[in-house]
């Protein structure tokens, strides 16, 4: 019912590097967070299932993973009568859809017109079209305006999205008909396969076995691994390094961005 949040270290090869040239006593790598929350079922718009407080927990946050089944199993229950990946996606798109609609119209009827800024209005007309035109909304918002201005609007269908597409150990390498199906659909550039199964074993190995694991089943990267690193990207971020004898540390900032804000991070 409550969102988990876990906070993970990003990987850089760069940053061992940089310990062992400044024979540092300590390496503290950048984290990303996740914040895994409870499924969302038809009708959340309208109170069903954890409804509203859903969204709110989904609000908060600068992207969106939607974990998708994609493989068989009689073990683990499936709300659905059937595995349709597409379809799980889209009730949950059509929801978040709807619970943006209403909280546009409401921020854009006249008596509250007030409270908003001239561009929030017009990041909230911009988006009430497209979604009654069934427009890509995050697409046409981007080009428009600044990450910052669409986050601040809290809408659900501005923020970057990335699709997992949850396999079982067989499908790992090539996928099956349910990633096929969906990559022809949704595209691969921000898809990618992972099976939750075989992340759950490698948690549970030392580091020897993890890597003999992981060549047994032509496994380069653990799941997560690829998640930090498509997320990071999806986020337009970048690391940049500090080291020294004490420690060799690794910072996160937005791509591009000026050198006093990077020092501002520090």
């Amino acid at each position: 019912i409550d969102p988990n949040i876990g906070i993970v270290p990003v990987p850089d090869d760069r940053l061992d590097k940089l310990v062992s040239v400044s024979s540092s006593k300590k390496k503290i790598n950048t984290t990303i967070s996740f914040v895994d929350i409870a499924g969302l079922v038809k009708g959340a718009s309208k109170g069903e299932g954890l409804g509203n407080k859903f969204l709110s927990h989904i609000r908060e946050v600068d992207a969106i993973i939607h974990m998708i089944r994609c493989f068989d199993s009689d073990d683990i229950q499936n709300v659905n009568p059937n595995i349709d990946p597409i379809r799980d996606l889209e009730i949950i798109e059509t929801e978040m859809k709807l619970a943006d609609l209403e909280s546009i119209q409401k921020r854009l009827d006249k008596k509250n017109r007030k409270n908003s800024s001239e561009s929030e209005i017009n990041i909230l007309e911009t988006a009430l079209n497209c979604i009654n035109n069934d427009k890509n909304t995050e697409e046409v918002l981007h080009e428009n305006y600044s990450k910052k201005e669409l986050h601040q609007t809290g809408l659900l269908s501005t923020k970057p999205k990335l699709y997992v597409c949850n396999v079982d150990e067989k499908s790992i390498s090539d996928g099956n008909n349910y990633t096929k199906s969906f990559i022809s659909k949704f595209g691969e550039k921000n898809t990618i396969m992972i099976s939750a199964d075989i992340e759950n074993q490698i948690n549970q190995l030392e580091n020897e076995e993890k890597i003999n694991y992981m060549k047994m089943i032509n496994l380069n990267e653990t799941g997560l691994n690829t998640l930090i690193k498509k997320g990071y990207e999806l986020l337009e971020l970048e690391t940049f390094f500090t080291s020294g004898p004490e420690e060799s540390r690794a910072w996160t900032v937005t791509k591009n961005c000026t050198a006093p804000s990077a020092a501002g991070t520090i």
